[in-house]
């Protein structure tokens, strides 16, 4: 089969072009970080072809197929960062950064010798393709793997944490081009007669071809990719109080789960506190509704504040909170309460221009407890015998003998 590859470019082009515009309307303008790399990634593929179209018809053509060089490179590059973004960081930070200086300006000053140029940018696009390649093999974030707990607060919804499909056709769309690559460095190296890019040789049509097949899978994959991050970032929201950006009380009770789990299986303590703001009724009646949010925003930022890495935080009712300390006896408890008045009373004068208190009650995980209603019911219990006695202090569940 014969290919004419001045007119393959050329379509290589209004693919690119009508891609960038495509992800610009699919994806929006104000898209997440990695998205925006991925428009990246595809804008600068217009460049870059739009360069080469450009030397054949130019006297200048140093300067163009460089431009061009550089604008592959930077492609290559962006999709690296947002590769990086969607999955978990893999070397190649250096390359990504030193690949799309150094690479054309090299080809530029040594544009005379066909052969050098052609061999250095290849292998240059090569080692790009195949640091991405390996990052895709690599894997996931450990923080996406975990749908268990996001399926139990969400049964009806399926969050886009699978990346296999697209990490598929991502593979399957730079592995060809990678190999394309490598051949055409290797006969840049070796011959001595070098063609142009335009000319209708084996290896360039090859070229052309592995890079139309590429792009046409590396959109789709990127869109994909950007439905799964949409798709975990909205399950997300969904189990997140909007006000303090906490998990809610049903994403609360699923997370729960696992922490009681684990504890169960190490024979480890776990105990429950469970704050309550006093006097939020009289707050909003004195200072006015939104006065009573910000208490409540500010008091979820203590709270995340002052909680310890690894222990879980939920606004589990208007202005209660429930916070799950992981190996943690009687004085888990009592640091978490002392940490909490300490900050309030620096933070809400000056915030909120008034004073705020809390009262709270705990209770620990027993042998007994089916769930975490269980557990919460004692520390409920608690909470209501620190109200009785006047607010603003710490109570222990029944019986608790310390």
């Amino acid at each position: 089969m014969h290919f004419d590859n001045p007119t393959l470019f050329n379509l290589l082009l209004v693919q690119t072009l009508s891609s960038s515009l495509l992800m610009l309307l699919l994806m929006g303008w104000r898209p997440s970080r990695a998205t925006r790399w991925a428009q990246a990634f595809m804008g600068l593929q217009t460049l870059a072809w739009l360069a080469l179209a450009a030397a054949g018809s130019d006297a200048n053509e140093r300067l163009w197929q460089s431009f061009a060089m550089l604008a592959f490179s930077a492609s290559l590059s962006a999709l690296w960062w947002s590769l990086c973004l969607w999955l978990k960081p893999r070397p190649g930070r250096a390359l990504a950064l030193l690949a799309p200086v150094l690479m054309p300006l090299v080809y530029g000053l040594q544009y005379e010798d066909a052969s050098f140029r052609v061999a250095w940018a290849q292998f240059w696009l090569a080692l790009q393709l195949g640091m991405m390649v390996l990052g895709l093999i690599g894997g996931a974030k450990p923080a996406e793997a975990v749908p268990r707990a996001l399926s139990r607060a969400l049964p009806n919804t399926v969050p886009g944490v699978d990346n296999r499909h697209w990490r598929l056709l991502m593979l399957a769309a730079l592995l060809p081009a990678l190999l394309a690559c490598l051949l055409r460095g290797l006969w840049g190296a070796y011959a001595h007669d070098l063609p142009s890019l335009m000319s209708n040789d084996a290896i360039n049509t090859a070229l052309g071809l592995a890079a139309y097949w590429g792009l046409s899978l590396a959109v789709l994959a990127l869109v994909l990719a950007w439905r799964a991050e949409t798709e975990t970032e909205l399950a997300r929201l969904a189990q997140t109080d909007g006000l303090t950006g906490l998990p809610d009380s049903r994403a609360f009770a699923a997370r729960s789960v696992d922490m009681i789990s684990m504890a169960r299986r190490h024979q480890e303590a776990l105990a429950m506190l469970l704050l309550d703001i006093d006097d939020i009724k009289t707050i909003t009646h004195e200072q006015g509704p939104q006065a009573a949010e910000r208490a409540v925003a500010l008091f979820a930022s203590c709270v995340q504040a002052q909680m310890r890495l690894g222990d879980l935080a939920g606004r589990v009712n208007r202005e209660q909170f429930g916070l799950l300390m992981a190996r943690s006896e009687a004085e888990g408890p009592q640091a978490m309460d002392l940490r909490m008045r300490e900050a309030l009373a620096l933070r809400a004068p000056a915030e909120l221009g008034f004073a705020l208190n809390f009262s709270a009650g705990w209770a620990k995980l027993r042998h007994g407890d089916r769930n975490i209603e269980d557990l919460m019911r004692r520390a409920e219990t608690a909470l209501y015998e620190a109200k009785r006695r006047g607010q603003g202090q710490l109570q222990a569940e029944p019986g608790w003998e310390g």
